[in-house]
Parts: C-alpha cells; structure tokens; sequence
C-alpha cells in the first residue's frame, strides 16, 4: 500500500466540497491571504488566482492515528446553509476515506464564512 500526503488530500478534499451544490466556493484562511498579500508584487499581466485547495486544511492527528479536515466554504445564496455544510461534511468525508490505502479515522469540520448573494445581469 503507499501512502498518501496531504497534498493529496487537500485536492480531494477540495474538488469533493466544490462538488456540492450550493457552494460557491472555498474561502482560504487568514494566514494564506496575508501570505498572498506580502508575496512580492506580480506583473500586471499575471491574474491572481488561489488555488481552491487554499481553504481546506489537513492535519495528521497528533498521535497518528487518523485525519483531521477543515474545510471553508462560501456558500451560495438560496439554499439552506446547514443542509450545505452536512453535504460538504458526508462528500469530503467519504472521499477522503476512499483515498486512503487502509481504514483510518477521519475528522471534518466545516466552516461557512459567508453566503455570496446572487448577481443577475440587467
């Protein structure tokens, strides 16, 4: 069996929460932005993009033992944010599980940080 790092499972992680309806998107946490924001200055012509992986956070569990996931999203205006964040909670959930090479612990939290309204175009 191999093993599998966090990297791996920030993008399963990620594209498992972005696969939810009603999520808008994942909103990086506060140490990510200020990282961005003090990172030298791009060329005009270089869009900024963060990476969706920038609002989930993987952690080994102290001893081992299992997995802690934290993921924050930004949901999207017209749906229920509880019934959102417990889909986000069940998808990221089991796909990390199936990700891993043996049956380990897996701990998620998740984390709305705001509802994005609704623009329409006139």
């Amino acid at each position: 069996m191999t093993a599998v790092g966090t990297t791996t499972l920030l993008g399963v992680a990620a594209e498992a929460a972005l696969a939810v309806p009603g999520v808008a998107g994942l909103q990086p946490r506060l140490a990510h932005r200020l990282a961005a924001a003090a990172a030298p200055t791009r060329a005009l012509t270089t869009p900024r993009f963060t990476s969706p992986e920038a609002g989930i956070r993987v952690d080994r569990a102290p001893d081992g033992s299992g997995w802690h996931i934290e993921v924050r999203c930004v949901l999207a205006e017209g749906r229920r944010a509880l019934d959102t964040a417990r889909n986000v909670h069940d998808r990221v959930r089991t796909a990390v599980i199936s990700h891993l090479p043996a049956p380990e612990p897996v701990t998620v939290t998740v984390t709305v940080t705001r509802i994005a309204a609704r623009h329409d175009a006139a």
